[in-house]
């Protein structure tokens, strides 16, 4: 797919040799494990196109539930090949997917994706949902594009026993669209729901950004996160190692250190894990997304949303 808020439609793609092999993102994983990260997400782009990412998937699974460590393993996918994996998820110990989805309707979602199919992707939700994994979609808020339909998304979800989430754009990259015109406030958004459905704040936290409600008419948790209205920054802890072996501490951020010269020049674990401690260390205060009015005092990212993952 090229989701028009994460990518170009014409990219130009990176060469194998250029990304790191299963084994060196094992390696650098089971570091942070042994270290103390205790929940790990395998994101993309779409990692389940990649080959050999079920065997991937296993070995990661080997640390989840042992003492010191993973607490979890999940994944973050479009789900147009999730039929196909649900059940190897379940056998390597993934309990949960976020499922980037951001139109029911079949026109609507080809025109956002720009090439997907609609089909695919419920079926990959229903299979995960009979597999027994806890299924979070994601919707990106798109003024002019879905923002008439979150009230069908909040009852599907109840029907599939799914939560939600609603996510504002992130000005990450040029992707050929004007991102001012797509953009909508959550606040704006939860307003116009609270009208219609009885929302009730829950203290529900987990690794991630996204803030709670229960949904009383289907039982069901809807999410909202809001790098721009609301930055939630200050309980941010996450890293993104991108494909290339490049960690970031910080999406929204361009600073980076590089893990894959290093590793691929014979650093011992010690040495790659002094990087790791050096990128935490340059976790910044906040990120500087802007849009509109915003754009003038704004350091958005030029790595397009794709790169890094979300």
């Amino acid at each position: 797919m090229r989701c028009l808020y994460c990518m170009k439609e014409e990219m130009l793609f990176r060469g194998r040799g250029s990304i790191l092999s299963f084994e060196e993102l094992e390696r650098i994983v089971g570091l942070c494990v042994r270290s103390g990260v205790r929940h790990v997400r395998v994101t993309g782009g779409e990692p389940l196109t990649r080959r050999g990412v079920d065997g991937f998937m296993q070995r990661l699974g080997r640390w989840v539930g042992e003492e010191d460590g993973l607490a979890e393993l999940t994944l973050t996918t479009n789900a147009s090949r999730l039929e196909r994996y649900a059940m190897q998820l379940v056998e390597a110990g993934v309990r949960r997917v976020n499922v980037s989805l951001d139109s029911l309707d079949e026109a609507r979602f080809r025109r956002i994706t720009r090439t997907g199919e609609l089909t695919p992707v419920l079926r990959g939700v229903k299979a995960a949902r009979d597999a027994g994994l806890a299924v979070r979609v994601n919707t990106v808020a798109l003024r002019g594009l879905n923002d008439d339909e979150y009230d069908a998304m909040i009852r599907w979800c109840g029907e599939i026993g799914a939560d939600w989430c609603v996510i504002e754009t992130m000005p990450m990259g040029d992707v050929g669209e004007d991102r001012e015109v797509r953009y909508v406030p959550l606040d704006v958004v939860r307003r116009d729901l609270e009208s219609r459905w009885t929302l009730t704040p829950l203290p529900d936290r987990s690794s991630g950004p996204a803030r709670y409600a229960r949904v009383e008419e289907t039982g069901r948790r809807i999410g909202f996160i809001t790098p721009l209205t609301h930055n939630f920054c200050g309980d941010c802890n996450r890293m993104r190692l991108s494909c290339d072996g490049t960690l970031y501490p910080c999406l929204g951020d361009e600073g980076s250190v590089d893990l894959r010269g290093p590793l691929r020049d014979g650093a011992s674990d010690e040495e790659l894990l002094g990087l790791v401690r050096r990128a935490i260390g340059g976790k910044p205060d906040g990120h500087d997304f802007g849009i509109g009015a915003g754009m003038s005092k704004a350091r958005n990212p030029a790595r397009h949303m794709s790169f890094t993952g979300g």
